[in-house]
């Protein structure tokens, strides 16, 4: 790890946790959907990290595995259901912003799929996973450092 960020700046480390578990707590969208957004968003943020830990949050929370290697494939994929679909295309819009920005269309698709509220908590997750993308990459911790503190090593998957 290049520096620990939640030592040096404890006090924003801590709120923006605060604001990531809020999410997990009041969102709408679920818990599968979200283990697939924080995976997805990942992948395209390309954050080892983070990758690892959520695929391990999400087998820990009862995900498949075959449905777990199918998220970079889920469009080809005959794995995932409408709703999911369409919060995977959700997240990878507001991940990959385009020069201007998020298109009525994706929007619309996303719109059909969930209801304002739970669109709205859907991209709140995608905004706090690509927070953590970002720090992840910029501060390098190690895959699976994190493990025994945060019990994913239940997941099986070392």
């Amino acid at each position: 790890m290049r520096a620990d960020y939640y030592a040096l700046s404890p006090e924003f480390a801590k709120r923006y946790m605060d604001f990531s578990l809020s999410l997990k707590k009041g969102e709408a969208i679920g818990e599968t959907i979200r283990n697939l957004v924080t995976i997805r968003a990942s992948q395209l943020n390309g954050c080892a990290f983070c990758v690892d830990m959520h695929i391990k949050e999400a087998k820990l929370a009862g995900e498949r595995e075959l449905r777990l290697h199918h998220v970079a494939i889920w469009r080809e994929s005959p794995l995932f259901d409408a709703r999911e679909r369409a919060a995977l295309a959700w997240t990878e819009a507001l991940t990959k912003l385009g020069e201007h920005g998020v298109s009525d269309a994706a929007y619309d698709a996303a719109r059909a799929a969930f209801s304002e509220k739970e669109l709205s908590d859907l991209t709140f997750s995608v905004v706090a996973i690509n927070g953590w993308n970002r720090l992840s990459i910029a501060f390098r911790p190690v895959p699976g450092s994190m493990d025994a503190a945060w019990g994913l090593d239940k997941a099986g998957l070392s």
